[in-house]
């Protein structure tokens, strides 16, 4: 299972779960070995196409760091944070959440968009 890591160590985002808003942007910066990037990617679409059928999913997309950077970016947008949690919980996400080696590092953050 990949390693998760909390971006901002005061709010982690299990901590998150407990905030009750939305809609909410689920950030999760990825740092992937080259050797297991389309592997990686394989199973990241699998969990992305459960997520896709998930109450409460709004869209997703997957962004890649450039000059042959090792990190990829995925960007969830959900209607609420609880929709968020039991999607993430559930027993099948989990599952797959497992396949995902060990030398994968996640840092996901949750944030709420504010006016600029």
């Amino acid at each position: 299972m990949a390693k998760l890591q909390s971006l901002d160590p005061i709010t982690p985002m299990f901590a998150q779960f407990n905030e009750k808003t939305g809609p909410i942007v689920l950030a999760n910066t990825f740092v992937v070995p080259k050797e297991r990037t389309e592997a990686f990617l394989t199973l990241f679409r699998r969990q992305g196409e459960f997520m896709k059928a998930q109450p409460g999913f709004v869209s997703l997309q997957m962004h890649k760091g450039t000059a042959d950077s090792q990190l990829l970016m995925n960007v969830a947008v959900w209607e609420s944070t609880e929709a968020l949690a039991t999607a993430f919980g559930s027993p099948e996400f989990q599952r797959m959440a497992a396949e995902f080696p060990d030398d994968i590092v996640s840092y996901p953050h949750i944030f709420e968009q504010i006016d600029a």
